[in-house]
């Protein structure tokens, strides 16, 4: 909790606790101004997880105030804030309301082009939104330009293809069906991946997939004491066995007699980008193979890529990053939109509750919540909500390390041993600082989604400001399915 400072107390004088933000790095950063008349520096800490963000809260009367930052031995104002020419130079400047239930938004977003050294990965705004001020204090738009917004990226992926999501070089790792299963989960996690395509020698072609959630599934097969799949099995069972055994699973659960068969989702290089979309949020798939066959029959495929909304939400990034006037609905702050899970508020009992998972939990208890959520991660959260880790289906891939799942056991390892146990075998899937992207419910939809076009990031966790108190998540599929719908 940041510590809140303020000037001498003055009776009768109500006080406005105001967040001062320097969000563009240093080594030293200091805040002066005229509410300590210029003759005192207040030193700005660094935010947890954003080294490059400095703050200070300090407690304020009513009324006009000017400010200036002292960073690295140079005294600097923020550009992209109030500011005038006044006896100090250039100073910032704030004007506080008389209500003291009203916090200023300042608004952190940085211009294309600033000679500002800034992480633009940073917490761009860093201050509390209080309910009552929010729908004043933020942009709002039209229902039209709502509309125009969506229906310029729904034409945009029409006329884009597959071929464009193609990288320059790279490789993409294939598995034969009759490898066995273990041996499958050794090469997922050494080449870093948590997912490949499954080729059958004997047809010809590719039939499916092998993903992180097949190991959560066996992991969980191994632990029940009813199972017929056993350790020692997973020496010689196979790929296509197992597939053919979670088919079975599939309907002793639904409670049909029927066999189920899932066909590959694929798509082609001259597919184009609206419809590979649709396609993930339909069928309920992380990555549809692109594939080629220059032979009528699609016999002799080739496989080109694996194409994700990640790759695709990269394209509409790159398009729209000169232009995103053109695109209103950006500006939005992504809790006007109705995208994602919400934690639900005091009397909202139609709302579907946001699965948390705690330190202690087990191990078991996660792996169901991932099955049973059909989630691709749980937050973690201590005893006061706050964010404090995230559990993701591709962690589960650091226990086919040195057959580390074969040493524990589920019901005993808590999701913190588990976690830990994943950092010590360096698991490669996700650099530690793309594990808990976060952003406030007053950030724009724009910045959200740069975000969730990194590399390795599948979903941003709403939090609020200073305490990191979990308020939401919003996924990749929740942003397509609001572009698309």
């Amino acid at each position: 909790m940041d510590p809140v400072r303020g000037v001498g107390s003055v009776v009768g004088t109500v006080l406005i606790p105001m967040r001062f933000v320097w969000p563009y790095g240093g080594r030293s950063v200091f805040l002066s101004g005229s509410f300590k008349r210029w003759s005192e520096l207040l030193p700005m800490s660094p935010m947890e997880g954003c080294p490059t963000v400095f703050q200070v809260i300090y407690r304020l009367p009513p009324g006009y105030h000017q400010y200036k930052f002292f960073v690295d031995g140079e005294w600097r104002h923020d550009e992209h804030q109030p500011y005038v020419h006044g006896q100090y130079g250039i100073v910032n400047t704030v004007l506080l309301a008389t209500d003291p239930n009203y916090i200023p938004v300042i608004n952190l977003d940085i211009a294309p082009g600033s000679n500002m050294d800034v992480d633009n990965e940073t917490f761009c705004r860093a201050v509390q939104v209080t309910e009552g001020t929010l729908s004043e204090v933020l942009p709002r738009i039209s229902d039209t330009d709502v509309q125009v917004s969506r229906q310029r990226i729904s034409a945009f992926l029409s006329m884009h293809t597959a071929y464009e999501l193609l990288p320059e070089s790279g490789k993409v790792v294939a598995l034969d069906v009759d490898l066995p299963v273990k041996q499958a989960f050794h090469i997922l996690h050494e080449q870093g991946i948590y997912m490949a395509p499954l080729w059958d020698m004997c047809k010809g072609q590719f039939v499916g997939v092998l993903s992180a959630l097949d190991f959560v599934l066996i992991l969980r097969e191994l632990g029940n004491r009813g199972s017929n799949l056993t350790e020692e099995e997973l020496e010689t069972h196979t790929i296509s066995a197992w597939k053919e055994g979670k088919s079975y699973l599939n309907r002793q659960n639904n409670g049909h007699g029927t066999a189920f068969s899932r066909h590959l989702v694929h798509a082609g290089p001259y597919d184009n980008l609206k419809d590979i979309a649709l396609k993930i949020l339909q069928k309920a798939v992380s990555t549809v193979p692109i594939i080629h066959s220059s032979l009528e029959d699609g016999s002799f495929p080739q496989l080109l890529h694996l194409a994700s909304l990640s790759g695709i939400l990269k394209c509409i990034c790159r398009y729209f990053r000169n232009c995103s006037s053109s695109l209103p609905i950006l500006q939005l702050p992504i809790c006007a939109i109705p995208v994602g899970t919400w934690v639900p508020k005091i009397g909202e009992s139609n709302r579907r509750p946001l699965a948390v998972l705690r330190p202690s939990s087990s191990l078991a208890s996660a792996l169901n919540l991932l099955v049973q959520a059909q989630a691709s991660s749980i937050p973690i959260v201590d005893d006061n909500d706050s964010l404090l880790d995230i559990y993701c289906r591709s962690d589960i891939m650091a226990l086919a390390k040195d057959r580390a799942y074969t040493h524990i056991n589920l019901d005993e390892m808590t999701v913190q041993q588990a976690l830990q146990l994943g950092h010590d075998v360096c698991s490669p899937y996700e650099p530690r600082s793309q594990r808990c992207q976060m952003c406030l419910r007053s950030d724009s939809l724009h910045k959200v989604i740069e975000r969730l076009a990194n590399p390795g990031v599948r979903r941003i966790v709403i939090v609020e400001a200073g305490s990191k108190r979990l308020e939401g998540i919003v996924s990749l599929s929740d942003i397509f399915k609001f572009f698309l719908s």
